[in-house]
């Protein structure tokens, strides 16, 4: 759900960067612990359910009605995942749940409902529930846990005012933090804004950094430096320029006899005869055939 301002507030946008983390082998085994037990509380919500849905019950998929359950289950019955990290798996189920079923109601077909089970899920703090200074973030866990700071690779790229919610998930076989902060939405001065109706397409790729096509013809970005950047870019020496002509000594020399399919070698005096008749086509003398002739 999204956060609610002030009426007649300044315009924010919300910028999310990922930062990995330094971790030492307990903390990585306890914040695995966090994103495996959010697992377990999305394969609870999906049992639960399915057992309402076999006595062709209503559903259970409203936040409020989730979070119930939770209280009425008690702490501790996921490990060390606290209470607001387990609310925030109860959102992205409801959230999921009325996605599909507004999509349904529309006449997509192909919409389903959240019924897979996954292994880890992420794991989401808001605001005022952790403590980001720097590159030291303080996780929250459940009471009676030892308390769980870690620390992140590079610093946020936004003010700590301005963070409002970390996430915690496992991508790509490391765990990782989202930093999502609300920024300033930029604002021009009456008659400056920008033309709605020019439309830009910019393209990120691998031997020019960014390609940008608009209403004035398509743009490059100038190539990368040598040292960043392949001959086949363009960054490198030109092909004669290679190799032995960069050393004099080397390119004083003469060049090697050309290899097979090039230039053809000057006819020299013929040389010996290599016909062997003592072997057979399969290299064996006859004395060592097989005496069937195999």
């Amino acid at each position: 759900m999204p956060r609610h301002s002030q009426p007649h507030s300044p315009a924010v946008v919300h910028r999310t960067a990922r930062a990995g983390l330094r971790l030492t082998r307990g903390q990585r085994r306890r914040l695995l612990g966090l994103l495996l037990s959010a697992g377990d509380m999305w394969a609870c919500v999906l049992e639960l359910n399915a057992w309402r849905r076999a006595r062709q019950d209503a559903p259970l998929v409203s936040y409020q009605g989730l979070c119930r359950e939770l209280a009425v289950a008690g702490p501790g019955c996921f490990g060390e995942l606290d209470s607001a990290g387990a609310r925030s798996v109860l959102r992205r189920y409801s959230d999921a749940w009325f996605a599909a079923a507004a999509r349904r109601k529309n006449g997509d077909t192909s919409a389903r409902f959240p019924r897979r089970r996954r292994k880890m899920m992420p794991v989401r703090w808001y605001h005022g529930t952790f403590v980001l200074e720097g590159r030291r973030l303080r996780i929250p866990v459940a009471r009676g846990c030892p308390p769980l700071q870690v620390r992140l690779d590079r610093d946020p790229p936004y003010p700590p005012g301005q963070v409002r919610s970390v996430t915690l998930l496992y991508d790509a076989g490391r765990l990782w933090a989202d930093v999502t902060a609300e920024v300033p939405a930029a604002i021009y001065p009456p008659g400056a804004e920008p033309d709605p109706g020019r439309v830009a397409g910019v393209d990120l790729g691998i031997i020019h950094p960014y390609a940008a096509a608009g209403p004035g013809g398509p743009r490059r970005a100038p190539p990368a430096p040598q040292g960043h950047q392949g001959a086949a870019a363009g960054g490198g020496p030109p092909r004669a320029e290679t190799g032995a002509a960069r050393i004099p000594a080397l390119a004083a020399l003469p060049a090697p006899p050309a290899h097979r399919g090039g230039t053809a070698r000057p006819p020299g005096p013929p040389g010996p005869a290599r016909s062997r008749p003592h072997r057979d086509r399969l290299g064996r003398r006859p004395a060592d055939r097989h005496p069937c002739g195999r």
